[in-house]
């Protein structure tokens, strides 16, 4: 009788705090959602020398915030400092950074808290892409896939989360892909490693509720294909569901989920539909849905290996 009783109170107080969530949901539907002030804040982002990295340092050097950039290519670095300064930031600071070596990370992590200061804003950015079928990729391909696009997810968490939840106060930020929602042909190794990064980063938000860490955000970003060059030579049949996105539409999205503080963003929206049916479609049936969106062909047009965001 007693379990009954508890299980019935849990119940509507599930059911109560559901109603209360969609209706916000719904509220924010027609209203938007108030944005954030990131003036002032440390954001950190990797892959910052080229593409959506160097958007998006610019975006935040319009709103005020203390950039901190990472990349492996010292000069496109450089250049997106020199550019972010022109935009208007006050404090920018480039470090070079294999973001594939987890010792380097953790040196120039230490190194930004002793210059910088604490990180609040971090936006796990740089990616890689080799494009083959996966017995034909090179085992050292594949090993830089995974620790680019997934393991530095871990190791730079490991830098900046104890001190985002000392202060109470952070967001990260997961730029993964609609790669790390379904599979895709010739995509192995990067669908694997941003399908780790999609799990790690709502694992860990998981964890921040669990322990009741208000003070710390999480965003996590799975776009379409992005012109940025990354995929060059690919294309996609049905444009008008799935099209291949330009890299400064993606990041006035990136920016506006990360000031409205939202968990998750696909882009474009359609993506969101594609979930439901993959969720609920016998797999064959879901499998010809593939076929028609032209996701198993969409890498034949591929020209290059090993490509950067």
């Amino acid at each position: 009788m007693a379990s009954n009783l508890k299980f019935a109170k849990e119940l509507i107080t599930f059911l109560g705090k559901s109603v209360i969530a969609l209706l916000e949901t719904l509220i924010f539907t027609f209203i938007p959602r108030p944005r954030k002030n990131v003036a002032g804040e440390i954001v950190l982002i990797t892959g910052a020398g080229r593409g959506l990295g160097r958007l998006l340092a610019l975006r935040f050097a319009h709103l005020g915030s203390v950039l901190v950039l990472w990349d492996i290519n010292k000069e496109g670095n450089e250049e997106t400092c020199r550019m972010a300064r022109e935009a208007g930031a006050t404090r920018v600071y480039a470090y070079t950074c294999d973001c594939s070596q987890k010792e380097e990370i953790y040196r120039v992590a230490e190194q930004v808290k002793k210059e910088v200061g604490d990180v609040s804003i971090l936006i796990n950015n740089a990616g890689v892409v080799t494009g083959s079928d996966f017995l034909n990729c090179p085992d050292d391909l594949m090993e830089k896939s995974l620790d680019v696009n997934f393991k530095a997810h871990l190791w730079t968490y490991k830098c900046f989360l104890p001190a985002m939840i000392a202060n109470d106060h952070g967001h990260l930020v997961c730029i993964s892909s609609s790669a790390g929602l379904v599979g895709v042909n010739k995509l192995a190794d990067y669908c694997a490693s941003k399908f780790a990064a999609c799990g790690f980063a709502e694992s860990v938000f998981t964890e921040t509720i669990v322990q009741k860490l208000k003070g710390i955000k999480t965003t996590i970003v799975c776009p379409f294909f992005i012109n940025t060059g990354m995929f060059e030579g690919c294309s996609t049949v049905r444009p008008f569901l799935l099209p291949i996105l330009e890299p400064e539409y993606v990041v006035e999205k990136i920016v506006d989920a990360i000031l409205k503080e939202k968990v998750y963003l696909y882009v474009p929206r359609f993506l969101y539909f594609v979930m439901v049916l993959k969720s609920i479609l016998p797999v064959k049936i879901a499998l010809l849905l593939s076929d028609f969106m032209g996701i198993f062909n969409i890498m034949d047009g591929f020209v290059c290996k090993n490509k950067k965001h």
